[in-house]
């Protein structure tokens, strides 16, 4: 059998940095993306040579695209595809390419990322066992705290705030798994979200101040004890039987409303192929 291979975002620090490591414990051959070039060599370092850090700035759509045409030109197939990379930006900042970076590096690259990826995500699939092909998307609770997405702007650029973009992002990871399920089913690739809950790791250093003050004192999980379902929905069996869940603590967890409102979720997708100007699978 081929050996399994996995793709983390984010995997420079943080959960993203403990799901490559786990996943390359279990013995898949490991891609772990990150931005910033001293990080990813730090962790290219703690992890070894069973993880390969790639560079790539995931706030630019062509990044999402150069990225995976590079890990096309190293495997033939990914069993495991961990969005993991986003954040929350203090100020709104528009990229060359005319998107919002904040929305963008939670939501529309991985949005891009994954349907690049998927050949070789559906290559994987034509010899695995069903459901052991995996996408999951690392969203939040925050993805819980708003009524509502404006479909007609999903970057929010005419009623823009920090917890405003990154909430909606978050919420988006959630659609764009739920979305992904029934269109993957019949490959027999599976789609999940995940709320980590709230990890001490270099997350908050990139907040606003009034996010830093309301959380500074909050408790607070390790980033092994925050990638454990990550890691779990990755590579556990249990995950592999359903799809299009969000979860916390490796439990079901109850979505946003829109999430279970079937009307939406297609709305939302036809406005994110919209957004990204091409088709999400």
């Amino acid at each position: 059998m081929a050996q399994r291979v996995a793709v983390v975002t984010g995997a420079s620090s943080g959960i993203g940095l403990e799901t490559a490591r786990a996943l390359a414990a279990q013995g898949f051959r490991v891609f772990g993306v990150g931005r910033d070039a001293a990080r990813c060599a730090a962790a290219q370092a703690e992890l070894g040579k069973d993880v390969e850090m790639l560079r790539g700035d995931l706030s630019l759509l062509a990044e999402a695209d150069r990225l995976a045409d590079e890990i096309a030109g190293k495997v033939d197939r990914i069993d495991v595809l961990v969005n993991n990379a986003g954040g929350m930006a203090r100020e709104q900042e528009m990229t060359a390419e005319g998107f919002e970076a904040n929305y963008v590096a939670n939501f529309l690259a991985p949005f891009v990322l994954t349907a690049r990826l998927l050949p070789l995500l559906r290559k994987a699939a034509s010899d695995a066992p069903a459901g052991s092909v995996r996408i999951v998307n690392t969203a939040s609770d925050g993805s819980e705290m708003i009524p509502g997405i404006n479909l007609g702007d999903l970057q929010n650029l005419g009623n823009w705030s920090p917890g405003a973009a990154y909430c909606s992002g978050k919420l988006a990871n959630v659609l764009h798994a739920r979305a992904l399920a029934p269109r993957l089913a019949a490959d027999g690739i599976v789609a999940h979200s995940v709320h980590p809950g709230t990890v001490g790791s270099n997350f908050f250093s990139h907040t606003p101040d009034s996010v830093q003050a309301a959380y500074g004192d909050a408790p607070k999980l390790t980033s092994e004890q925050g990638a454990d379902t990550v890691i779990w929905l990755a590579s556990a069996d249990e995950p592999g039987r359903s799809s299009g869940g969000y979860w916390y603590e490796r439990a079901p967890r109850k979505p946003n409303p829109l999430v279970e409102d079937p009307a939406f979720v297609g709305s939302f997708w036809t406005a994110a192929e919209a957004l990204a100007g091409r088709p999400g699978v």
